[in-house]
């Protein structure tokens, strides 16, 4: 079978690599991938697709939720009510997507096309949660106040909100929109998300330049931008080669959760190391006043 070209527009070439979520739901015929992961039946005769990716989603969630409970730890540090909304959205995201990958909610079931709709908004959610962070971390207003965390909510409920309805109203072909040819889909699910992390990118880079003397930190965020990077083309360019390499143990789909992973654990690091210094100053500043009140007090 010819392998589709890539094209501006179209999902058939990364159809015809990775078995995305999405797949079955656009395009003007079924694409799939010549490679599968294996999958394992399981009590009652069914089947558990991408048992591997499976787990590893497993403990994405528990590591996920070690790094929301460190944030929720450093009650001083700029933008911490915010930034774990990003991880929550994350851990949210790994849910829908077990939901999908393993084959819990069925491709043939009604309900599938609102799954993959709630999958895209989420992810367009995270980014743009990640992009708001950004702004928060320049102190471009007062993080942790209602008016921050408010904004955050409501621009995130909008994007998610919009990013389903798009979704939703490709997969039916609605409102001059068309399944077949689902270019906006195309750029609210590739190019949207890969805008917000450029901007988020650029705002800390240009943080860390001007505030900070640790400029070692953008290692961090670097080295999380790359690893988001090579995820992306293990899963959209190299499955196929992956999958036969591995024996059809793993696919592309396994080793873009690996990856995401490891890119959301530098953006923590980043993150930690960038309000190390807040929490400096706090002990500082504490310790300085309550030595001069005890000297009042002499």
């Amino acid at each position: 079978m010819l392998t589709p070209n890539l094209a501006f527009g179209s999902f058939d070439f990364i159809c015809s690599q990775t078995a995305l979520p999405l797949c079955p739901l656009v395009g003007t015929s079924l694409v799939t991938p010549s490679c599968y992961a294996r999958n394992i039946e399981v009590a009652g005769g069914g089947l558990l697709f991408e048992p591997a990716t499976i787990f590893m989603e497993c403990i994405a969630i528990l590591m996920t939720a070690v790094m929301i409970y460190n944030i929720r730890s450093k009650y001083v540090a700029v933008g911490r009510k915010e930034f774990v909304v990003l991880f929550y959205l994350y851990v949210a995201t790994l849910v829908n997507e077990f939901l999908l990958v393993s084959g819990v909610i069925p491709m043939a079931s009604g309900a599938y096309k609102y799954f993959v709709a709630t999958h895209i908004g989420l992810i367009v959610c995270a980014f743009w949660s990640l992009m708001f962070n950004g702004f928060v971390a320049c102190q471009l207003w007062e993080d942790g106040t209602p008016k921050s965390l408010w904004l955050l909510r409501g621009t995130t409920f909008a994007c998610f909100f919009l990013s389903f309805l798009l979704s939703i109203l490709t997969f039916t072909s609605s409102a001059g929109l068309s399944s077949s040819s689902p270019i906006p889909l195309f750029i609210l699910y590739l190019l949207l998300p890969a805008s917000f992390l450029i901007i988020y990118v650029v705002t800390q880079t240009i943080l860390v330049v001007n505030s900070l003397d640790d400029r070692w930190v953008l290692g961090d965020l670097a080295f999380g931008a790359l690893l988001y990077a090579v995820g992306l083309a293990l899963q959209f360019g190299l499955s196929t080669a992956v999958c036969n390499a591995a024996n059809h143990y793993i696919d592309g789909i396994f080793f873009g959760c690996v990856f995401t992973l490891l890119a959301v654990m530098m953006v923590y690091k980043f993150w930690d190391s960038v309000t190390r210094e807040d929490l400096e100053f706090t002990v500082a500043t504490t310790g300085v006043g309550e030595t001069t009140q005890l000297l009042v007090n002499r």
